[in-house]
């Protein structure tokens, strides 16, 4: 069965039609502009119908831990859940509401990012505030990413030939997290109750003292809707560089714009030292993987996190670092390095194709 994809994501909205050897036999980047439908329908006539559609839906809250038919009942859940991600839910529902019109009577499967940490351990997954807030307002660490850490634990479990079962799974894009991978199962990760949380990202903040930001808010007229925008807006590379793309920051870095210079310090004391927290939870590292934008990208980030990690056994080989993006999923460690460092192409498409077939048609996934 072939399903249709719609990946919508804090900054692009992408479309892929994946097949059952999980191949995408068309696909389209359309940054979020344009006309879904009309899109929608000229990526069909290339690859001809589908069976299904999958859509990524970033959080899916309490209630939403496993690949959902789409309904009334859970579109209206979703729309609650706005406010946990309003960079995020708002384009999903939307890409549900578009392409619902253009292929109604084909099933929708709503696939949830959350949905790969839902099982975190509880010291993970537990804000320590009062024990009535956590009860009444479900709060926890939800975390994100979950469609692309889950493809890219598994790919490096293939790259090793299952050696490495202790995998740090660095999404690094627009939004970037980080997922500590065990055996297949994620057992903590840097975002938590919204997207906001942990690594510093193109326009977010990642983690800040909450009292901050309760001291901002009526500082010189700022309301909290003043404040928010701004740690999830105009912050992060944008706040620090003015720039929001990790190529225009390191190339700013290199000709001594001190804004990118410490833009780019920043960004890699945060991910590294994140990194090295994740290894607390897996006991140890087998492997570090790349995906995501930035992450299979930019190879001075990859670089300068592993040189901040040398001291866990992170080593890169710096020509297959610097190596083109076009030779696809691949180790980049350096000959005799403890832990294995890979770049694994993101594929959310992958892992969402494969969780529609599992509730749609569970005899024929792969």
């Amino acid at each position: 069965m072939k399903v249709l994809v719609v990946n919508a994501g804090s900054s692009s909205l992408k479309l892929s039609v994946v097949d059952e050897s999980d191949r995408a036999v068309a696909s389209a980047d359309t940054g979020g502009d344009g006309d879904l439908a009309s899109q929608v329908g000229g990526l069909l006539d290339d690859s001809g119908p589908v069976g299904a559609v999958g859509h990524r839906v970033v959080h899916g809250g309490a209630d939403h831990v496993r690949p959902e038919r789409v309904t009334e009942q859970l579109v209206a859940d979703l729309r609650e859940l706005v406010p946990l991600a309003p960079l995020h839910q708002p384009a999903a529902l939307d890409g549900i509401e578009a392409v619902g019109k253009v292929l109604p009577d084909v099933p929708a499967v709503a696939c949830f990012d959350t949905a790969f940490h839902a099982d975190l351990p509880a010291a993970a997954a537990t804000y320590a505030v009062p024990r009535e807030w956590t009860q009444r307002y479900g709060l926890r660490r939800y975390g994100m990413h979950g469609l692309s850490h889950s493809y890219a634990a598994r790919r490096a479990a293939d790259m090793t030939d299952g050696r490495a079962r202790r995998v740090v799974v660095a999404h690094l894009g627009s939004g970037a997290s980080l997922a500590a991978v065990s055996d297949g199962r994620s057992v903590d990760t840097t975002m938590g109750f919204t997207p906001m949380e942990g690594l510093v990202m193109a326009t977010r903040t990642g983690s800040l003292d909450p009292g901050m930001l309760l001291w901002l808010v009526g500082r010189d007229g700022m309301s909290a809707e003043d404040v928010q925008d701004g740690i999830d807006r105009r912050g992060g590379l944008l706040g620090l560089a003015g720039t929001k793309d990790m190529k225009e920051v390191v190339d700013g870095a290199d000709r001594g714009d001190t804004g990118c210079a410490l833009a780019l310090d920043v960004y890699l004391h945060r991910l590294a030292s994140s990194i090295a927290a994740m290894t607390v939870s897996l006991g140890g590292l087998d492997a570090m993987v790349f995906t995501g934008g930035v992450g299979e990208a930019a190879p001075r980030v990859r670089s300068g996190a592993a040189d901040r990690l040398a001291h866990l056994g992170v080593e890169l080989d710096p020509s297959r670092n610097e190596s083109d993006l076009d030779v696809g999923d691949r180790d980049i460690s350096a000959t005799g390095a403890r832990v294995t460092a890979l770049v694994v192409a993101a594929r959310e498409d992958v892992s969402i194709a494969r969780d529609v077939r599992g509730l749609l048609a569970p005899d024929r996934t792969p």
